[in-house]
């Protein structure tokens, strides 16, 4: 008897628990057999606004613009930011810690300009291709101990690799240089058809490989589980004898990486390097970002929800373009409005959470 009494409780526990698990209400009360109402997982929230956006952008384009809804627009829309897709893939990983770049645009431009430069002097591109990205890279590393070893904020380090990487693209060059290697023009004029009208180039399948490579990282290796966990809650996951000290450089190190390779692509896009390149294209990726659903507290946020970020950005500009009597700046206002919508969004589901 007191055998049975003693082990009655737990075993409701138990029961209660394994109800909990398959879907019930505890598996003791009268409502155990009620079935559990299928909600969508916060943290799937933003994304999902992101494409009930893009949604809304191709059936406004759609019913006002004649060959709005074609592949070959869409094409455009990818071509034309394939630099800006993988500018935000380092973003994301930088913001899901927690932290901020805001030296992705000046690298851009560092690297076209170097890129230039060195094609000018009769460099190969085996060598400048991998020079320009290392360049990133290793400011990516500078960053990234600041960062971590001299514990300085994110805002700060990062905008003093800013303003190192600017200055440095004019120490080579005030103007604009043209760049005339074979491989560069083939990278540059090269279009492989899909389809009817459907298109895609060379720095679109970069662009898409980042994007996969990232994806892989962040979801399928402990490197990807340690940012989620930084992000989460940094003191936690020192406790949990994460490697955090690593992580955190190597998150800056990526976005480097992902500066000097979208400085590469925007040089292929444009053929030529300009020091002035990219003023403001960090504002983009972060845009991109938090527009695609990522969390600017860290700990929450997909890469695939930035690359929708980038084509809502994308779509935007198409839709102003479309219209031919709006000005470029409205893209600007638009953007800013939903930045500003999914910021709010964001504030309510981190209230909600607690």
């Amino acid at each position: 008897m007191v055998t049975d009494e003693v082990t009655a409780k737990p075993r409701r526990t138990v029961h209660s628990l394994v109800g909990r698990l398959s879907g019930g209400r505890g598996g003791d009360g009268p409502g155990a057999s009620r079935p559990r109402r299928s909600r969508l997982d916060p943290r799937y929230t933003p994304v999902f606004g992101t494409l009930v956006v893009i949604a809304l952008i191709l059936a406004i384009g759609g019913s006002r613009y004649e060959n709005f809804l074609s592949g070959r627009v869409v094409s455009n829309v990818f071509i034309g930011n394939s630099f800006l897709i993988v500018l935000a893939v380092g973003m994301t990983f930088v913001i899901l810690t927690g932290g901020i770049d805001l030296s992705v645009g000046a690298v851009v431009a560092l690297s076209g300009i170097m890129a230039a430069s060195l094609f000018q002097s009769g460099w190969p591109a085996y060598v400048v291709i991998p020079l320009v990205i290392a360049v990133g890279s290793l400011l990516g590393l500078v960053v990234g101990v600041m960062v971590h070893v001299f514990e300085i904020q994110p805002f700060i380090a990062t905008l003093a690799a800013m303003f190192l990487a600017r200055g440095l693209s004019y120490v080579i060059s005030l103007s604009s240089i043209p760049i005339s290697d074979p491989t560069i023009v083939w990278l540059s004029s090269t279009r492989y058809p899909i389809g009817e009208s459907w298109v895609i180039t060379p720095s679109v399948i970069i662009a898409l490989v980042v994007v996969a490579i990232a994806f892989y990282v962040l979801h399928h290796t402990q490197f990807g589980r340690t940012v989620y966990a930084i992000g989460g809650g940094e003191s936690s996951a020192v406790l949990m004898g994460l490697p955090v000290a690593r992580t955190k450089v190597g998150v800056y190190i990526i976005s480097g990486t992902c500066a000097g390779i979208g400085g590469f692509l925007f040089a292929v896009y444009s053929r030529s390097g300009y020091s002035l390149t990219g003023v403001g294209m960090e504002l983009d990726a972060i845009a991109a970002v938090v527009i695609g659903g990522t969390l600017l507290t860290g700990g929450s946020g997909f890469v695939l929800g930035s690359v929708l970020g980038v084509l809502v950005l994308g779509l935007i500009q198409t839709i102003i373009t479309f219209e031919g009597t709006l000005s470029s700046w409205w893209t600007r206002i638009v953007i800013g409005g939903l930045l500003l919508a999914f910021v709010v969004l964001q504030r309510v589901l981190i209230v909600r959470r607690r």
